[in-house]
């Protein structure tokens, strides 16, 4: 968390300005968890029982914590409506769809900690916990070389529409080039095709075969010598692009990493870089994906966490749950120095403070998490920091 003196504390829970329509008063005490049933299962939770452990780390005190669980928008806004007082804290909801409904009470002084993933649900009194490719995209393309020249493979599903949309703006605040993109099904259906299609894997095939040929038309040494060696490979390695953004994840990219060194897309010549979402110790061990690189922190805060969470609950900790767990590491700063509504947003909006969470240094811009991240490379089962 900040340093104490970072931020003033309040003397008086009362009322005490009222400055831009916002009157400052205490923070409700009463925290409320809004969770959809949709998402109640294992998810859920997880998330409670990962609130509950971070409570008790963090030795957040005097702080009641309910759970309120919503089947449609109407029984969301009905409950929001109870529970609405000023100064009232709400965590949750988890979907994109529940976080637009939340926007619509902003005008009340209370504040969502939401989780959605879709930026454009932040904003007013929500603000959005997660990982988000844009920090993640900005971090990786200013790590990269002048003139680096990148090609985008990605899948035609929700995730792989948001990078290629991103990646533009982002490239054009860099000196990286852009100069292919091949999208493939979610079902894999044309996956190789996209892959053939994006490393002009026949062209290159072509032009192999073609030198072959030239070559054993000559009957110097050095020719016979160069025909050798040429017969080694299945096409020539000019590519186009000096590094592939690979962006896919789960069981799809672990079906989709090993075609490209069959297709001769090969990761001794191509650096592969990813997102966020390759952060997980099942892609460190794929053969295809060693020397991969992508932003992220060193996993011993998370690892640590995962391992007490294991031991206490007799579950594997999900990557997203490191989420709450800051979240109320953020909470435990502002109620233990009794600050107020004003005091609370004043934070959230100053981006000179960092907090320091289990998923390292992050702050808030534009009602978003934003993270300090570095850049690590996939070797032998672990990602280590290379910059």
């Amino acid at each position: 968390m900040p340093p104490e003196n970072s931020t003033n504390q309040t003397t008086n829970e009362n009322i005490i300005e009222k400055n831009d329509d916002i009157v400052d008063l205490g923070l409700n005490r009463t925290i409320t968890l809004i969770f959809s049933n949709k998402s109640r299962e294992k998810i859920t939770k997880q998330f409670i029982n990962v609130i509950e452990l971070a409570i008790y780390d963090k030795k957040l005190q005097n702080v009641k914590i309910e759970i309120e669980y919503f089947e449609n928008n109407t029984q969301l806004e009905d409950i929001i409506m109870e529970k609405n007082k000023t100064g009232k804290i709400f965590i949750g909801p988890i979907e994109n769809q529940y976080s637009e409904i939340a926007k619509k009470f902003c005008s009340h002084n209370i504040v969502f900690f939401a989780f959605s993933s879709n930026i454009k649900t932040a904003g007013d009194c929500v603000y959005l916990i997660n990982f988000f490719p844009k920090n993640e995209l900005e971090e990786m393309f200013l790590f990269l070389e002048k003139d680096s020249k990148v090609a985008l493979l990605y899948p035609e599903n929700e995730y792989g529409y948001k990078i290629n949309y991103l990646i533009d703006e982002i490239v054009n605040k860099t000196d990286v080039i852009l100069v292919n993109r091949s999208s493939y099904k979610n079902d894999l259906s044309n996956v190789r095709a996209a892959i053939k299609e994006l490393g002009k894997y026949e062209l290159r095939k072509y032009e192999l075969e073609r030198q072959k040929k030239i070559l054993s038309s000559k009957k110097d040494q050095a020719s016979k010598k160069r025909l050798k060696k040429l017969q080694k490979f299945k096409t020539t390695n000019d590519y186009d692009f000096t590094h592939l953004l690979i962006a896919d994840y789960g069981l799809n990219l672990m079906q989709v990493a090993p075609l490209l060194p069959y297709y001769d897309i090969d990761p001794n010549v191509v650096q592969f870089i990813s997102t966020g979402v390759i952060d997980d110790d099942r892609f460190f061990y794929e053969p295809s994906l060693q020397g991969t690189i992508f932003p992220g922190v060193s996993k011993e805060k998370r690892l640590k966490l995962s391992e007490k969470y294991q031991e206490i609950y007799e579950e594997r900790l999900l990557r997203v749950s490191t989420l709450p767990y800051d979240l109320v590491g953020i909470l435990n700063y502002i109620f233990s120095r009794n600050l107020s509504f004003k005091q609370m947003l004043d934070l959230l909006e100053n981006k000179d403070i960092k907090f320091e969470g289990v998923d390292g240094e992050f702050y808030f811009k534009n009602n978003m998490i934003e993270r300090d991240l570095n850049i690590l490379k996939i070797s032998n089962g672990n990602a280590n920091k290379i910059n």
